[in-house]
């Protein structure tokens, strides 16, 4: 019984006593007293304003200047695709297959598996320019070869990382190091959501494995934690543990989280921590997404002909369906719709992995349903609306991949950074458009380079944002997704 008397006392001091306080945090008072004369985490804004944020923080708000984009639906094909069997068409590199790759390719330069001399390889497929704009796509893709004058193409992208994990992690959270906030958070953080009783953002995985970076793509990093990425799984549950177990009616469980609420209430009260309330409003969500998710995630509710046009089998979880889901969310005000597919890795080491058999395969997986949700959101009137972003984390080689010098039993390539192709669609993007050249090889850009950071800012931008101005202030300094890098590509704008 003393023991606990004085544990009780103990705490009570703890929490209560200006003498203790001192005593702990002397250390602290100075940086206290510095961040009173910078605004500490503030910036300027009102803190009336920032705790109305924090009660109701996917509450929809105005960005900085009108945009011409309400959400975003991204692809990212984890793996990266490769562009010179897609879209960026090199007719000369064809002409030197098989030959030895040129020492101005190789010297100073780290790959992720070529040594040694490999030999170039050339373009896979058969070729042709379509549609008014002319744009070169693969028979790879053959029903994306319709829409192509809808696209945008950034045809000489390129990153610092030649390696999945981080150059995923510096796509979207605009570091190669763990523990930003993916793009995704930062649009809710930024914009909230329309849509109440849904995420604000949602991701739909596909391929049979998450993505190398794991879930910190998706992550909020310093942001609370309410604005990090929701999961919907397309079996089972569209949410894990969403459902209620046996004998908990609804009722029931309106009155614990009641209950609930009122605990944290008073922890707020008594801690003033912010996350106190995001807690409250997370359980809140939870609670509505029991009703709408498993409403919304059933795409046996769309019209037989809209299922073919995605190329979709209700029964089955494929990257086709997410891209079906992708639209049915942000038609339900959903902001940000974030779609990851592993498996376009190719290296040439197994026929999953080779360029004339697993890559097709994977095309086979999206061509139709990208092509279907351009279209589709075009016939609804949401195109103008909605930014459609395509891409992987990097590209690769025109060379062959010959891992640890030797040949693989495959055609592939390997990471290459320094050049890449991303198409974006829609909300405030220039339609039949191509940005950017790659040299004969399609070994790197020659002009128009656009840096992984450029393409942040700009899908910022069609959100209505400056993003040098949509930042957070953590640990002494504001942060933003582009860091200290950036710039819209203006030309790419409509």
């Amino acid at each position: 019984m003393n023991h606990l008397l004085n544990e009780f006392r103990r705490d009570y001091f703890e929490l209560e006593t200006r003498r203790h306080f001192l005593k702990q945090c002397s250390t602290g008072l100075g940086l206290m007293a510095m961040a009173s004369l910078t605004g500490g985490c503030f910036s300027g804004k009102k803190e009336t304003d920032l705790l109305a944020n924090v009660a109701n923080p996917m509450a929809p708000k105005m960005p900085l200047q009108p945009g011409r984009a309400k959400s975003v639906i991204y692809i990212h094909c984890a793996g990266s695709p490769s562009q010179l069997e897609l879209f960026d068409y090199k007719p000369e590199l064809r002409k030197v297959d098989g030959k030895a790759c040129p020492p101005s390719f190789l010297e100073g330069k780290t790959f992720a598996f070529i040594r040694g001399v490999p030999n170039m390889l050339g373009p896979q497929g058969e070729w042709r320019q379509n549609g008014q704009s002319g744009a070169w796509v693969s028979d790879y893709l053959p029903h994306f070869r319709g829409v192509v004058d809808e696209v945008t193409f950034l045809k000489a992208m390129h990153t610092e990382q030649f390696n999945h994990a981080p150059a995923q992690l510096l796509m979207h959270t605009g570091s190669a190091r763990l523990g930003r906030p993916s793009m995704g958070s930062w649009v809710t953080y930024g914009l909230g959501t329309e849509n109440q009783n849904l995420p604000g953002f949602v991701v739909l995985a596909s391929g049979g494995k998450s993505p190398d970076a794991g879930k910190s793509v998706w992550g909020s990093g310093f942001l609370p934690s309410v604005y990090q990425g929701v999961q919907c799984r397309t079996e089972g549950d569209p949410v894990l543990y969403l459902s209620d177990p046996d004998g908990v009616t609804r009722d029931l469980k309106r009155k614990t989280l009641d209950a609930i609420g009122t605990l944290n209430k008073r922890a707020y009260e008594e801690f003033h921590d912010p996350e106190t309330l995001a807690r409250i409003s997370q359980y809140e969500m939870a609670y509505k997404m029991q009703m709408s998710v498993p409403e919304i995630m059933d795409i046996k509710r769309e019209p037989k002909h809209i299922l073919e046009m995605y190329g979709v089998n209700p029964d089955e979880g494929s990257l086709a369906r997410n891209i079906l889901l992708a639209r049915r969310l942000v038609e339900q005000g959903v902001r940000f719709v974030q779609l990851f597919d592993w498996g376009w890795d190719t290296h040439g080491t197994s026929d999953d992995g080779a360029l004339e058999i697993g890559l097709r395969n994977k095309c086979r997986s999206v061509d139709k349903a990208m092509t279907a949700l351009i279209l589709d959101l075009k016939q609804r009137g949401m195109l103008d609306e909605t930014l459609v972003v395509w891409g992987g984390e990097f590209g690769r080689t025109p060379m062959a991949e010959n891992r640890e010098g030797k040949a693989n039993p495959f055609m592939g390539r390997d990471h290459h950074p320094e050049a890449f192709t991303v198409w974006m669609a829609g909300g405030g993007i220039k339609r039949g458009y191509s940005h950017g050249q790659t040299d004969e090889m399609g070994y790197a850009g020659v002009s128009g380079r656009t840096h992984v950071h450029d393409l942040q800012a700009t899908i910022l931008h069609c959100l209505g944002f400056d993003h040098e101005k949509l930042t957070y202030d953590f640990q002494g300094r504001p942060f933003r997704l582009t860091d200290v890098h950036g710039k819209v590509i203006r030309e790419a704008l409509a």
